[in-house]
């Protein structure tokens, strides 16, 4: 019927959201799995796609890739081998992204959906805020960490948000326009959250099917 991408700042509930949204609409929820389908696409390990993932855009990760052909690294471990830098994995993201939208009925979670999808039709593309104080607090609620475990995790996430969307040369993503809804997560419930999309999305199809 329709995909859902939920971008957010983090800390304003976008698994938990997501998870709920899934089970109300019926739909897949997309994380671990984009890990995975990278891994397999790439043939490297999915702790590789992790580790890239969160350094992508970093000044380290372009510095490395920089350093190292892709015709070097073959010679060295082999052309049957896989390997990951900055590069492989935004182009394997795009794939995989596109692959998983194509199963239609699924929610994709971060990982630049937004753009890689912008242009797509029957994709309704969300964006979750919150205030910083709201959102280390749902932090150290829902993951159970310190005041100042909440507050480097919130922040150290938010840059490597803001590296990925770099490396897609995009600097819009709060821009309201970019989506067909944006929740205010430090005024709503998640209840309520799901409720305003699981309306969107179905009566979006109703007008469809008329």
């Amino acid at each position: 019927m329709a995909v859902i991408t939920i971008s957010r700042e983090f800390g304003a509930g976008g698994k938990t959201l997501g998870r709920a949204l899934a089970k109300k609409l019926g739909y897949t929820l997309a994380d671990e799995e984009i890990i995975q389908k990278i891994a397999e696409k790439a043939n490297v390990s999915k702790d590789w796609v992790k580790s890239t993932e969160q350094e992508v855009g970093g000044k380290l990760l372009k510095f490395i890739s920089g350093l190292i052909s892709k015709s070097y690294v073959e010679r060295l471990i082999g052309s049957d081998k896989g390997f990951m830098d900055e590069d492989i994995f935004v182009d394997a993201l795009r794939e995989v992204i596109i692959q998983i939208a194509e199963e239609d009925n699924v929610i994709i979670l971060g990982r630049a959906g937004q753009y890689i999808l912008q242009d797509y039709p029957n994709v309704f593309h969300i964006l979750l805020i919150a205030s910083k104080e709201d959102r280390v607090r749902f932090m150290e609620k829902h993951y159970e960490l310190s005041r100042p475990e909440a507050e480097n995790i919130v922040e150290v996430y938010e840059k490597r948000r803001i590296n990925l969307y770099k490396t897609f040369g995009r600097e819009d993503y709060e821009q309201p326009e970019l989506y067909h809804m944006v929740l205010n997560m430090s005024k709503l419930n998640m209840d309520k959250a799901s409720d305003f999309i699981f309306r969107l999305v179905s009566g979006a199809a109703e007008g469809l099917l008329k």
